[in-house]
């Protein structure tokens, strides 16, 4: 008996990945083309935190602190996330698009600050003829500053109309899809970009910048086709005051769960984070590692990341409340961390690869959850989803960034001070840095476990929960 072809595409859409993310309201091709947002942000993300980084301070000589200071620049706007998501929520134009207009505008953004970028690396380098001698400091910081307002935008956007199109039972496939696109984009660009620039000349760094610019804007404009049905607006209705950003705030907050939400995720992106700069000298400085076994670890951590997705999005489809998935990702942190401290005491590099994969994995169910978190959140009033995912992408991208600088700043601290022996002599290693770091992520994993708490006790009230009970569970 020969299968129909109703009956062959059935059975190739159960076995293929995050088939389960489809509905008929978002189908499977424009799932697949609004997800490429997810790709140009990471591959920006890995040009402005990695590549970029590395070719300021080893190629063009330019300062550690300048370098530092350009890769916050992107950190600093992130807190107006929350605006842009509100704009999003409430824009008017004539034919009826409310985050189109942004995902596009965010995308020229973002191709602007690449663009632009590096003329102005190379300025701040030294090569210059002609212009003030603060041009190069200028024109790196303005390019940052634009492809940092890009990323959010676009990203912001992007998430609040997938939101939009996704129905309430693949909502939590499609946040799983969409993250796994962005490690897609992020390790794609990184292997590409390093081999390009394995030759590296002032011509070639300008080439494969101003090309991910191009790349970028293709990317996004393919996102964005069709994606927003469009529904003409009357002038009455476009000219009607609209709500300001002060009520909509407060209508988000007035719930009690958005602003507790927003606690959790600080406090657990830092956590996770702030080990970010340290993992791989770590294993180099403490355990002797060599440079192809500490590429390893991130590997590692991408694949724990990635697992950690697929058992967000199959977890979530059993209905799994994403308030006690998150705590699952945060007790896997836990565990994570201890084992990345004893790898030094034991000389164990396999507890420590360990400890990587641990830390992606804990890592990735706790970002799918709180996201997944964010997105269903009860709104109300002026408060649209919109606002919702940009509060969240502000309180993420913000903690990332300050616990990166937290980790470095207290791990050179700690090991000057161990150095000089004012700690004494049992302190007196290079080990000694890292473990206060660790320590202290493990400690604000607790702090976010406890913060978690009262929102899983409040959903279980209204929604009950099957399984065992959790440490999230008990009273805090």
């Amino acid at each position: 008996m020969i299968p129909s072809k109703r009956g062959i595409q059935g059975l190739t859409m159960r076995f293929l990945p995050f088939s389960d993310a489809v509905s008929d309201a978002l189908p499977l091709g424009q799932l697949l083309r609004l997800s490429l947002f997810q790709v140009s942000v990471g591959m920006a993300a890995v040009m402005l935190l990695g590549t970029l980084n590395r070719v300021m301070i080893v190629e063009l000589g330019v300062a550690a602190t300048i370098v530092a200071i350009m890769i916050a620049i992107p950190v600093l706007v992130a807190p107006f996330r929350a605006l842009l998501g509100f704009r999003s929520d409430t824009y008017r134009s004539a034919i009826g698009w409310k985050r189109i207009p942004y995902l596009w505008f965010g995308s020229l953004w973002q191709f602007g600050g690449l663009a632009i970028m590096p003329m102005g690396l190379l300025v701040l380098s030294g090569d210059q003829a002609a212009g003030p001698d603060w041009a190069g400091e200028v024109g790196a910081a303005l390019a940052f500053l634009l492809t940092g307002i890009g990323m959010h935008m676009t990203q912001t956007a992007g998430l609040a109309l997938a939101a939009d199109r996704a129905t309430e039972e693949t909502r939590p496939q499609v946040v799983a899809l969409l993250y796994v696109m962005f490690l897609v984009g992020m390790g794609v660009s990184a292997i590409i970009v390093g081999a390009l620039l394995q030759n590296f000349s002032a011509l070639r760094l300008v080439q494969v910048i101003q090309g991910a610019a191009v790349v970028t804007l293709l990317l996004n404009l393919v996102a964005l086709w069709k994606q927003e049905k469009v529904i003409p607006m009357t002038r009455d209705e476009r000219a009607a005051p609209r709500p300001l950003f002060r009520d909509a705030w407060n209508d988000l907050a007035s719930g009690g769960a958005a602003g507790r939400l927003l606690v959790v995720v600080f406090l657990g992106t830092m956590a996770f984070n702030m080990q970010d700069v340290l993992l791989e000298p770590y294993g180099g400085e403490v355990l002797g590692l060599s440079v192809s076994a500490t590429t390893l670890l991130t590997a590692l951590w991408a694949l724990g990341a990635l697992l950690g997705f697929g058992l967000a999005a199959r977890w979530l489809k059993a209905a799994t409340d994403p308030y006690r998935m998150a705590a699952r990702g945060i007790l896997i942190g836990l565990v994570a961390f201890c084992a990345v401290i004893f790898a030094a005491p034991l000389e164990s590099a396999p507890i420590f690869f360990a400890g990587a994969f641990g830390i992606g994995l804990g890592g990735g169910l706790f970002a799918v959850a709180t996201l997944t978190a964010a997105m269903t959140l009860e709104t109300a009033g002026a408060a649209g989803k919109g606002l919702a995912l940009g509060a969240w992408g502000a309180a993420q991208a913000t903690a990332a960034g300050l616990s990166i600088f937290i980790g470095g700043a207290v791990r050179d601290l700690v090991n000057t001070a161990a150095g000089n022996g004012s700690l004494g002599e049992a302190l007196s290693t290079n080990a000694t840095g890292y473990s206060v770091v660790y320590h202290t992520e493990i400690g604000l994993l607790f702090i976010t476990l406890i913060a978690l708490g009262p929102l899983v006790k409040a959903r279980a009230v209204t929604k009950p929960q099957a399984g065992p009970v959790g440490l999230a569970d008990f009273p805090t």
